[in-house]
């Protein structure tokens, strides 16, 4: 709850969380604009555990799903199987999302025509997918640090050469119809924690690009990535968050859409706010103070 708190602080006024679920160590939050959310469905979630003790959630997969005005909507998040040669689980793992990922539940299909029961995200007009996917890239420690100290800042196309996701997707068996924007960052993993170093430790993990965002439409052009990298400056894991900012078609409403009537949550929402005001408040305090004072020297 203090991580939808402060996301709403930070966030400000202009926007409302829409809706929040969790499933293990996955989470994923919805955040549309205050005055957006009478054209918006109600909104539906569904979970896949993909670890063989089904009771221990740290491998699987969330999804939440919606139409805004006339375009359906979903997000898939996943944390797929670890390990360097674990390629054969990983595409396991998507398998079994797409399959079992039971979505939609009671919102209509704008297009059921094109839809296949036997994967969720043909069932919706746009579908972003993201999280620790967990692929690596396969090449020895050495040569990676070799590419990296080149100082080739944003051409990772050496790198990417080796990338198992991308030799997956080319080859048909992972993300069917998925997309994804240029990579013009540095691997995402693995990193000592606090610092820009990549894995000191006695397992020498090679650096990777295991943190992706994907995405897919039913109709061509209707997503344009804006923005895809990472954020270097965040150090408290050994991973560095990976985000993408999209430009997206929307198309006009329909008269079948189970709307949502308004409804977000308004007891984070005057709480996140409350803080927000808080906060201003006290840095004018700090600023006026700090105009307000004197310095006086006695020679």
């Amino acid at each position: 709850r203090e991580w939808e708190i402060r996301l709403q602080e930070t966030l400000g006024p202009h926007y409302v969380m829409l809706h929040a679920a969790a499933h293990g160590v996955l989470y994923l939050s919805v955040f549309l604009r205050r005055d957006l959310i009478w054209f918006c469905s109600e909104v539906e979630y569904a979970t896949v555990t993909t670890r063989i003790v089904s009771q221990i959630k740290t491998k699987g997969a969330l999804g939440v799903c919606f139409t805004f005005f006339g375009t359906s909507f979903l997000f898939i998040t996943s944390h797929f199987t670890s390990g360097d040669g674990k390629v054969y689980e990983r595409v396991l793992d998507y398998n079994k999302t797409i399959q079992a990922l039971a979505l939609p539940r009671n919102i209509p299909d704008t297009n059921p025509y094109r839809s296949s029961p036997s994967d969720v995200t043909t069932r919706f007009d746009d579908v972003f997918w993201f999280g620790d996917f967990n692929f690596r890239l396969n090449e020895d420690r050495e040569v990676v640090e070799q590419i990296l100290n080149q100082g080739l800042e944003t051409d990772m196309s050496k790198l990417l050469q080796c990338d198992q996701l991308l030799k997956e997707m080319d080859n048909g068996s992972i993300f069917k119809g998925f997309q994804e924007a240029p990579i013009n960052f540095r691997p995402s993993y693995k990193f000592d924690v606090g610092r820009d170093t990549y894995d000191t430790t006695s397992k020498q993990r090679t650096p990777s690009y295991t943190d992706r965002v994907i995405f897919r439409c039913r109709n061509k052009g209707d997503i344009h990535a804006v923005k895809y990298s990472s954020c270097l400056g965040m150090k408290t894991s050994d991973h560095r968050p990976v985000y993408g900012l999209f430009r997206v078609k929307v198309r006009p409403g329909r008269d079948n859409i189970p709307l949502a009537a308004g409804q977000f949550d308004r007891e984070l929402y005057l709480i996140g706010i409350r803080r927000r005001i808080t906060r201003e408040l006290q840095k004018k305090r700090a600023l006026k103070d700090q105009k307000g004072s004197t310095v006086c020297s006695v020679s």
